[in-house]
């Protein structure tokens, strides 16, 4: 849940940098998170060309779950049950998301040792506070 969290907030802030004229690219995002993670992680040449396949298979596959679950919270329903529904339909993608990266991790676990990859895990999400901070101070670093 954490991590569901932590991704819509950093699409906002993303949002709110584009609406206010600076630029996002996500191409350069992705290559300074890969930049980041391969120094932090220390892989090999080979280890990034297996492991960063991957990881952006998943990255993209989570992106049209949030979008899924955005569409949920789009507006509120009008009655009790269609409230229950949407939060039983939040809830469905929240679990496939986490079964997504569960699924994710074990391939990954499969092309680098698990300490390399619970290492790429929390360099992601160091990546990602970092980015967060310099988007509120006013800058992309």
């Amino acid at each position: 849940m954490k991590r569901y969290v932590f991704f819509c907030f950093s699409f906002i802030l993303v949002t709110v940098c584009f609406a206010q004229g600076k630029k996002f690219s996500p191409e350069k995002f992705d290559a300074e998170m890969t930049a980041y993670i391969t120094k932090e992680v220390r892989l090999t040449d080979e280890e990034a060309a297996k492991f960063f396949p991957l990881l952006r298979e998943m990255h993209k596959k989570q992106r049209c779950l949030y979008k899924k679950m955005r569409d949920v919270g789009k507006e509120k329903p009008t009655t009790e049950e269609g409230c229950a529904a949407a939060i039983r339909e939040r809830d469905k993608w929240d679990i496939e998301l986490k079964q997504l990266e569960q699924c994710y991790h074990k391939k990954m676990m499969q092309v680098l040792p698990a300490s390399k990859v619970y290492d790429a895990i929390r360099a992601e999400s160091q990546f990602h506070r970092r980015m967060m901070k310099g988007w509120q101070k006013g800058r992309h670093h």
